[in-house]
């Protein structure tokens, strides 16, 4: 269970992974040996799962986000593993949801450009012989970046 002082630990960690023990010690009024010891807990126990830099798509020349609805003609156990192992073998699919209603899964995608979009769409994700068909939104502007979880 987490008590109060977990749950600080784990915002302050979303909001600057970067942080000391000594630092997280002073946000949380304990000794930098006790939150090193509280985060190597949260760590072993699974609520934090790894650290990453948060990168900007537009300098790595990923100027396309979009999100892919992809709808299955077929929903065997064999069709669904071989549609995952295709999602994880490409760079461009960044995030992938299994979903309830009309679409099976909903990619996050980021591309170049659009002929990029393109050829992900006409050449990797229609020709997979379980894929029924596609619908991709392309995203204009993000309101709202990918934010810390509710603590």
């Amino acid at each position: 269970m987490l008590d109060a002082t977990d749950t600080k630990l784990l915002a302050a960690l979303q909001k600057n992974a970067h942080l000391t023990a000594h630092e997280l010690g002073e946000r949380l009024n304990l000794s930098a040996s006790q939150a090193g010891r509280r985060r190597q807990r949260l760590e072993t126990e699974g609520y934090i799962q790894g650290y990453s830099a948060r990168l900007d798509p537009s300098k790595l020349g990923l100027h396309v986000q979009g999100f892919v609805q992809v709808h299955l003609n077929s929903h065997g156990p064999e069709q669904s593993a071989s549609f995952a192992r295709l999602v994880s073998t490409r760079s461009e699919i960044t995030s992938a949801w299994t979903m309830t209603g009309d679409a099976d899964y909903l990619l996050r995608v980021y591309c170049a450009d659009l002929p990029g979009l393109n050829r992900l769409l006409h050449e990797v994700l229609l020709p997979h012989p379980a894929v029924a068909r596609v619908q991709s939104q392309i995203v204009m502007d993000q309101l709202k970046r990918d934010a810390p979880l509710p603590t």
